[in-house]
C-alpha cells in the first residue's frame, strides 16, 4: 500500500503503517550517523539536553556529499542502520517515531520499536542522487565540527521510503525471505 505522511508524526500514525508499505514523507527529518549518535549518547549520559526535540521526529542515517550549485544538498543515500543499534533504543524510549536507513536491525531495536510504537523505514541504497531531489532544504543544527556527520534538519517533500519494520515488529527482511523460500522451494 502507498501512503503519504507528514513528519514529525505520532504513535497513531506509526501504528497505521505496515511492513512493506511504500511511504512518501513530507516535512522535517533529521540526519545523524555514528559520530552524532555517540555525542547524543554522551549528552544523555551527562543529563544534558539533546540538540533537537527527539519526540515524534525521524532520524535519517545519512551523511550527504557536498551540494552542487543551486541545490540544498548533494547525494543523500542511506547508511547501514545497524551501526546505530547500540544508541537507538534510548532514542526510541525518548519518543523517536522513526528511523530511515538500510539493512537489518538488532533484536534490541525491534523490542524498542514495539515498546514505543515506532517504525523503521528503508531508503534505497545506491539511489542517493535520486533521493536528494526530495530534499528541499538542509541546515546544520548541531556538531558542525563533524562535517558530513553533523546533525542536519532536512525539509523533505515526497521522500520515498519503505516500511521495513512496523510498530508491531513485523520485519520486511524476514517476511520477504520467507516468501522467497516458499516461492522457490
Amino acid at each position: 500500500m502507498t501512503k503519504h505522511i507528514f513528519v514529525p508524526f505520532d504513535a497513531a500514525t506509526a501504528k497505521a503503517l505496515k511492513a512493506g508499505d511504500y511511504v512518501y514523507l513530507t516535512g522535517t527529518i533529521y540526519t545523524a550517523r555514528d559520530a552524532a549518535h555517540k555525542r547524543m549518547q554522551e549528552s544523555l549520559d551527562a543529563g544534558e539536553p539533546l540538540p533537537f526535540e527527539v519526540k515524534g521526529n525521524v532520524i535519517y542515517y545519512m551523511g550527504p556529499s557536498p551540494a552542487r550549485e543551486g541545490r540544498p544538498i548533494g547525494s543523500a543515500g542511506p547508511t547501514t542502520a545497524s551501526r546505530m543499534d547500540k544508541y537507538t533504543p534510548a532514542l526510541l524510549d525518548l519518543g523517536l517515531s522513526g528511523m530511515i536507513g538500510k539493512g537489518r536491525r538488532s533484536e534490541a531495536v525491534r523490542d524498542a520499536v514495539i515498546r514505543n510504537h515506532a517504525v523503521y523505514f528503508a531508503a534505497v541504497g545506491g539511489a542517493g542522487a535520486l533521493l536528494s531531489k526530495s530534499i528541499k532544504a538542509s541546515e546544520v543544527v548541531a556538531y558542525e565540527d563533524l562535517g558530513t556527520e553533523a546533525i542536519r534538519r532536512l525539509t523533505v517533500e515526497n521522500f520515498p521510503v519503505i516500511v521495513c519494520m512496523d510498530a508491531e515488529g513485523n520485519n520486511l527482511y524476514d517476511t520477504a525471505l520467507e516468501q522467497f523460500r516458499e516461492e522457490n522451494g
